[in-house]
């Protein structure tokens, strides 16, 4: 924790006074201005209560605060009542006791308590303690709360981000570029965790990437999805859809109202349809209905050059590409397997069946999920092929699709994996 740091919640209620030490009112929160930058944000005035009144008083009056009050540089202040102004917010009402996003740990936390510091005769937002003590200390009286504080629990401004949702001031929102760093699965924790307008903030934010967007969508647990997709349009449901993978798509078209389920699907492009209304013909708890239809094949008879070339035309996420089909030139059935990384690792010109797995294990499309796994885990496999009636390839089961189905449903928030 930074040193010379001052308690928010010292300040807060503490006396205002004038020059001449005068006492006009008392401070009654602190106004900061949050910016696109990652600098600390500066304290650029107090919320004062004077007279009954809130009223402003700009920082460039303010010489000194500290824990038992704040004093002015004047005698005279702006009796204009306060009014906040685009990208502030209120310390105590916006921050204090709220929670916020620390981005480093992908993890909720709540501000117990928020420090500042003054940098070059300027007051800033140092950070927040989140410790309970934090918390407990400022609903203390005022003699008894002290200036102590856990070095331990002291998470850093650059490393938080706050909801502003609630704020009155439009152009405040959650940073999606530092929400970006983050892994779809993070922010799918993330959003389980938090509130529904919490939750709405956080799609809101990544919503500005409609590919991210489509993927955090994929990693959250059916309720949460139906949650946030109840109150959007067909349009934007199909949206939504449109971009994340097509086995999970048809999971969630699953999941909505019955009524909206053709007009969503007859919104998405004629190839999402197709893959869509063809995995909805299986049972969800077979490997027809787990596998995902988009998948690299291609033919055996060629290269490593070959095979390279032709995954590369293919439009398909990288996550499908872990494992590449190997079919028969003439009907086109499975006849062998290599992952890319022996693809890559291999020179251009060596024949794929010499790379391969040759005669490599799949399932029909009537398989269950205990035996798609026994078989995973006998082979070793990280993808295993499933195939139709004349051993075509029709889609591929990844283990994370089996591991998300074998374990507890609430295993996330039995772990807690998003907040502190």
């Amino acid at each position: 924790m930074p040193a010379g740091v001052l308690h928010l919640s010292s300040l807060v209620g503490s006396p205002l006074l004038d020059s001449a030490n005068e006492r006009l009112g008392r401070v009654d929160d602190v106004v900061a201005r949050l910016g696109e930058s990652d600098a600390l944000p500066p304290v650029i005035g107090l919320r004062a209560l004077v007279g009954g009144r809130n009223l402003f008083v700009p920082g460039r009056n303010i010489e000194q605060l500290a824990a038992d009050g704040a004093r002015l540089s004047t005698t005279k202040l702006n009796l204009a009542p306060f009014e906040r102004r685009p990208n502030e917010v209120l310390l105590r009402g916006d921050v204090l006791g709220h929670s916020v996003i620390n981005v480093n740990t992908a993890r909720l936390v709540t501000a117990g308590e928020v420090e500042l510091v003054c940098e070059d005769a300027t007051w800033r937002v140092a950070g927040i303690d989140t410790s309970l003590g934090a918390r407990v200390r400022r609903r203390l009286p005022r003699a008894l709360r002290g200036s102590s504080a856990d070095d331990a629990s002291f998470v850093a401004w650059d490393q938080l981000e706050p909801f502003v949702g609630h704020v009155p001031t439009a152009r405040l929102r959650l940073r999606h570029r530092r929400l970006a760093h983050l892994h779809p699965s993070q922010i799918a924790d993330l959003v389980e965790a938090a509130s529904h307008d919490e939750g709405e903030e956080i799609l809101a934010a990544v919503g500005q990437d409609k590919e991210l967007e489509a993927d955090v969508f994929e990693e959250l647990n059916d309720e949460h999805q139906l949650e946030f997709l109840n109150d959007r349009s067909d349009r934007e449901v199909a949206s939504v859809l449109a971009r994340m993978a097509s086995d999970d798509a048809a999971d969630l078209l699953l999941e909505i109202k019955q009524e909206r389920r053709i007009p969503v699907l007859e919104l998405l492009p004629a190839t999402k349809q197709r893959k869509i209304r063809k995995l909805l013909g299986y049972n969800p708890s077979t490997a027809g209905g787990v596998m995902s239809p988009d998948f690299a094949a291609v033919p055996a008879s060629g290269t490593a050059a070959d095979a390279t070339a032709a995954a590369r035309k293919l439009d398909l996420p990288p996550e499908a590409l872990h494992t590449i089909l190997l079919t028969d030139n003439k009907d086109g059935t499975l006849c062998g397997l290599i992952s890319a990384g022996v693809l890559l690792a291999a020179d251009p010109q060596t024949p794929l069946l010499e790379l391969g797995v040759t005669s490599p294990p799949s399932v029909g499309a009537e398989a269950d999920v205990p035996e798609i796994a026994r078989m995973m885990t006998d082979y070793n496999l990280v993808s295993l092929p499933v195939v139709d009636g004349d051993d075509r390839p029709i889609g591929i089961v990844s283990v994370d699709d089996i591991l998300e189905l074998m374990l507890p449903e609430d295993w996330r928030r039995r772990y807690g994996l998003a907040r502190e």
